[in-house]
């Protein structure tokens, strides 16, 4: 594995709202690499993305990152060089930005950073990853192995009656999850970049990768509860769905019921009046047209005869829960696959869209994910130094908002999203599954006082 300090998942970094802080990159493995800071509306020249803002840093030298944090909310940092195996072996971590504002959450008894990631491995160990280029090109490598905070059996205990606020992050290069705490009441209280307008009453939580989500859960009673992934995987080789249930973490709840500082407030579902302010002046571009259209496809050239006639073409989940073709999902690599993001209104694709804005705008993209390709999947797009507000899915208008960076596009799906332009510089947008952005799935956007 790689890691950051000794430690994988990375060191927690927890600051308060609006600090500044250097972080000093020492480059000791064997590849070159550099640090993003997933989220962050940062200075653009610190923002890790190689040839765009930084040249990458060699083995056995430094880079010094000078990072603003703005907003509150739960963040990561990761590598940005070879994603698909630098982040896959274990460097990522979690950013806990402390509000600034009194009340911001409500009262809890403890509260715990949860990274989800998994981990693809065979009899001899890590399953190897390609040199060149990028293995398992159409599916993305989904684990085998499931790690929360780099363990496989994280463990946590809590009292009886306790109310704790969990922030979730998906480190994985390709999984989604459908996560729960088994029958343990719980509420989604925020999102990637900060508090919906209302809170909600919720079973589990979908969260791709690179999202992140911060619930309450409250556990009653004494006994196990397990933190489960709940899913249906399709079998591409025969055209048939099965249901999946996996443990990633166990919560034993033991020992005296003590007093909770959380369970008053845990029983009422927080209206959040000011982030609804903050959105009303955006509701109101629910329906204009979009200023730009965004398709996601692939283009594909020779791949292995095998895996052609093995591969399901009469169905594709709106969502791949999982991979039960791993021996020949491995086969496809960056020299067949091409995973693009094209303009629908110029043609342009990948790095040759040039799309430019100025601080102040809000720009309305629509996403489009289409269906008629070799092997569509979803794809959580990411847009870097900005935050977006996801607008609507499939024409239905979404009712309760919350500031994002990333945004899952299922097969078929059309996404309309609100892009506030703040920060100038040159940004990329990216599919952030690992195999998908090194096969060619990025572009940029260029932003101008």
């Amino acid at each position: 594995m790689y890691s950051y300090n000794g430690q994988t998942s990375g060191p927690l970094l927890d600051v308060p709202q609006g600090a500044k802080v250097v972080v000093r990159l020492d480059n000791r493995i064997d590849q070159p690499t550099t640090v993003h800071w997933h989220g962050i509306r940062l200075d653009n020249r610190f923002d890790g993305a190689v040839g765009m803002t930084q040249t990458a840093v060699k083995p056995g030298e430094q880079f010094d990152y000078r990072v603003y944090f703005p907003d509150a909310g739960i963040y990561w940092y990761h590598a940005h060089v070879r994603e698909d195996v630098q982040q896959a072996l274990g460097l990522f971590g979690n950013i806990l930005v402390r509000p600034n504002t009194a009340g911001y959450y409500a009262p809890v008894d403890r509260e715990e950073a949860l990274v989800l990631s998994d981990l693809l491995m065979n009899e001899r160990g890590v399953f190897p990853f390609g040199a060149e280029t990028a293995t398992h090109a159409l599916m993305g490598r989904f684990g085998n192995v499931f790690l929360v905070n780099g363990e496989p059996d994280y463990a946590l205990n809590v009292k009886p009656g306790s109310v704790v606020r969990f922030y979730l992050t998906n480190a994985s290069s390709v999984r989604p999850y459908n996560v729960s705490f088994g029958d343990a009441p719980m509420k989604l209280i925020a999102a990637d970049a900060g508090r919906f307008e209302r809170e909600e009453w919720v079973n589990s939580i979908v969260i791709a990768p690179a999202q992140r989500y911060v619930v309450v859960v409250r556990f009653p009673k004494a006994g196990t509860v397990a933190l489960t992934n709940r899913v249906q995987v399709t079998n591409h080789a025969y055209g048939n769905l099965f249901s999946e249930v996996d443990t990633l973490a166990r919560i034993h709840v033991r020992g005296p019921a003590g007093p909770s500082n959380g369970a008053a407030s845990f029983a009422r579902l927080r209206d959040n009046a000011d982030v609804a302010h903050e959105m009303a002046k955006y509701k109101a571009q629910m329906d204009r047209v979009p200023d730009r259209r965004l398709g996601l496809t692939l283009r594909v050239d020779s791949l292995p005869l095998g895996l052609v006639l093995n591969t399901d073409t009469t169905y594709f989940a709106p969502v791949e829960w999982g991979d039960v073709m791993q021996m020949m999902s491995w086969l496809p690599t960056g020299h067949e696959v091409r995973w693009l993001l094209r303009d629908l209104d110029t043609g342009k694709e990948n790095d040759a869209i040039d799309w430019h804005f100025r601080v102040g705008d809000v720009v309305k993209i629509r996403l489009f994910n289409d269906p008629s390709s070799f092997h569509p999947m979803q794809h959580p797009i990411h847009f870097h130094g900005q935050r977006f507000i996801v607008l609507s899915k499939n024409g239905v208008q979404n009712d309760n908002l919350v500031w994002k960076d990333t945004v899952l596009v299922p097969v078929g799906a059309t996404i309309d999203i609100l892009l506030e332009v703040t920060n100038p510089g040159h940004w990329m947008m990216h599919c952030h599954i690992g195999e998908h952005l090194e096969t060619g799935m990025h572009a940029m956007f260029e932003v101008t006082q």
